[in-house]
């Protein structure tokens, strides 16, 4: 059994009673109208009126699912339509300049620009772990970031000394759609940054079909 995750999240929390609803469902997964009310620390009742009036608004959807004895539960998750009212940065003009950059420079050019984008993020981010000798504290600087830019980071610790690294969001998922170099760079990121005795491992990725990316991040063994 792991621990409970660690969030470090720097997000402002949510307003409304349904943004909080639906900020739930993207950073924890999909969930039944119990353990919606758990969460939020409201009633059922109330949770399922949610849930009826963002389903009529096409933002959220259910499942019926076998989960022991008894009848099928209903368990909620976020459409696609509900994943759209988290940020991605300016996605319409994102598109429009990378199909541009294909046209005028191909691939070769798109290409230069991630790595360009990568050698900066290498950059920044070297700055704010390099401070830390810990691996828990290297991953927990490097989540800070990701959270800043909207990852929605958090850090779970694995009960093996390894730590997963939850990105429950991300703001550039229509280039990244465009163009999976921007992912390639940015696992890349993570292994240079956390430095080689650092194994760096995605188990879930988005474009993958998974609700969110991840990365587990562990100390290379001695040979």
């Amino acid at each position: 059994m792991t621990k409970p995750a660690a969030s470090v999240q720097t997000e402002a929390a949510p307003e409304s009673a349904d943004d909080r609803l639906l900020f739930a469902l993207k950073t924890k997964g999909a969930m039944t109208a119990q353990r919606l009310a758990h969460q939020l620390g409201i009633s059922t009742v109330a949770v399922r009126k949610q849930l009826s009036r963002l389903e009529q608004g096409e933002l959220v959807q259910f499942q019926e699912e076998v989960r022991g004895p008894g009848r099928p539960e209903r368990v909620w998750r976020l459409t696609a339509k509900g994943h759209g009212r988290f940020p991605d940065s300016h996605s319409d003009l994102t598109l429009e300049l990378i199909n541009s950059i294909r046209r005028v420079f191909g691939e070769e050019g798109l290409d230069r620009l991630i790595g360009e984008r990568e050698q900066t993020m290498q950059t920044s981010y070297k700055h704010a772990v390099r401070e830390h000798s810990d691996l828990a504290e290297r991953v927990a600087a490097l989540a800070r970031i990701r959270a800043r830019e909207g990852y929605m980071a958090e850090i779970e610790p694995l009960e093996d000394g390894a730590y997963l690294l939850i990105e429950n969001h991300c703001p550039i998922c229509a280039a990244a759609m465009a163009c999976q170099g921007f992912c390639r760079s940015e696992l890349n990121v993570f292994k240079t940054v956390l430095g080689p005795e650092t194994r760096v491992e995605r188990t879930d990725h988005i474009l993958a079909g998974a609700r969110r990316c991840a990365y587990r991040i562990e100390e290379r063994s001695a040979d």
